[in-house]
């Protein structure tokens, strides 16, 4: 009985090792590891200069997903958007050939020149919002400059850290997030939101926008 106990005690704190695990999702070469959504390669999505970048003016234009889902983590990154430039990190996202888009499931961190993007008028919409639900506490750094964050998902517990600091903490279907998705544009959308486990997107918004160092450690 104690060799069996020992056994489950020893196989659980593999498990939990394993878990805890950060491992690279860009290995700073090439896109192994993602695809185009709801297609295959990268499309126009190159490795410039150790960093994942969008060519909006490439052929094969669309959001660059995970290969795999995830669940409970804390994923990090690096991003630098060009002047003007909006772009998004989309979590949650269900791929299914009768959803359009990434941000049709996914839960969106903006990413925004606030300074001379267009989508600058409100708030929730400022690099580092949990977006069109929630404004983010900090600014990010300008365009042309690396903004380092990180998402931090646990059994819905949701926080935002843009260069060190907590911009956005909720929790997914309490009171605070019901308010919040009441005020947006998801309010009618069945499927925002719906799938705890998904994969992680790198929105494509029609700017030069670039990652770099992207790790996750699933909780």
């Amino acid at each position: 009985m104690r060799k069996l106990v020992l056994y489950f005690v020893v196989i659980t704190t593999f498990h939990l090792a394993a878990k805890a695990q950060t491992i690279k999702l860009f290995d700073g070469t090439t896109t192994k590891g993602w695809h185009l959504y709801l297609k295959s390669g990268p499309g126009a999505w190159k490795v410039i200069d150790g960093a994942i970048q969008l060519d909006p003016k490439a052929d094969g234009q669309g959001d660059l997903i995970t290969d795999n889902e995830y669940e409970n983590y804390e994923l990090s990154l690096e991003w630098k958007i060009a002047e003007g430039g909006n772009s998004g990190i989309i979590f949650g996202v269900h791929e299914d050939p009768s959803i359009d888009a990434t941000y049709r499931t996914g839960i969106e961190m903006q990413i925004l020149d606030d300074q001379k993007a267009e989508d600058n008028k409100k708030a929730s919409h400022l690099a580092g919002s949990l977006y069109d639900m929630a404004p983010p506490l900090h600014a990010a750094k300008p365009a042309g400059e690396w903004n380092k964050i990180v998402i931090h998902k646990q059994n819905g517990h949701l926080i935002f850290y843009l260069n060190g600091k907590e911009v956005i903490n909720t929790q997914i279907g309490g009171a605070d997030w019901v308010k919040m998705l009441n005020d947006s544009k998801f309010k009618t959308w069945n499927g925002f939101a719906a799938y705890p486990k998904g994969h992680i997107a790198l929105q494509d918004h029609g700017a030069v926008v670039s990652f770099k160092n992207i790790e996750i450690k699933q909780l």
